[in-house]
């Protein structure tokens, strides 16, 4: 036996199951308290159907409008904030344990706009060869690099190892 599909978005006209409605007609005045069928008749009449706008109040809320338009509306203003909104994407910067000054610095800035742009950033340190004998001086490196981002991120997740690599992630403050 199939199950019918699942209807997406406001109940209207027959789908709506409650014996009464409260009911705002076309102009926005609260018509009152009314049986379902009775509404829905009264929507026929001005060529509108009767939409639920607030299904858990008791009763619910029902409205004259016309469903396809409403639907259409809706739809419009998720597709604007969907645009709007800003994802937070994880930018990676990766170091050795021995890096120079001035790329350390180069580093550091790539950083620092990732940060300012409000992007999440994965500090990788790549351990080498006899490197990793030596990780003190990994740690003391991701160290300096919270020190130097301490104004404007907060350490999300601590440097740790996996395998022979140092991670620690930064997220803006």
């Amino acid at each position: 036996m199939m199950t019918p599909p699942v209807k997406s978005g406001p109940r209207y006209n027959d789908m709506i199951q409650t014996e009464t409605v409260r009911v705002i007609d076309e102009t926005g005045e609260n018509v009152g308290v009314m049986k379902t069928r009775d509404a829905i008749e009264r929507a026929a009449d001005v060529g509108l159907d009767l939409v639920e706008v607030s299904p858990n109040a008791n009763p619910p809320v029902c409205k004259f409008l016309d469903v396809g338009k409403y639907r259409y509306e809706a739809q419009k203003k998720a597709n604007a904030q969907r645009k709007t909104q800003k994802t937070q994407e994880i930018k990676e910067v990766k170091m050795r344990p021995n890096i120079d000054t001035h790329d350390y610095d180069v580093k550091m800035r790539n950083v620092n706009k990732f940060i300012d742009n409000g992007d999440k950033v994965k500090v990788t340190l790549r351990f080498r060869g006899r490197e990793l004998a030596h990780q003190q001086l990994g740690m003391n490196l991701l160290k300096r690099v919270q020190a130097d981002v301490e104004e404007i991120a907060k350490v999300e997740s601590y440097p740790r190892m996996e395998g022979r690599q140092m991670l620690m992630v930064l997220s803006p403050k």
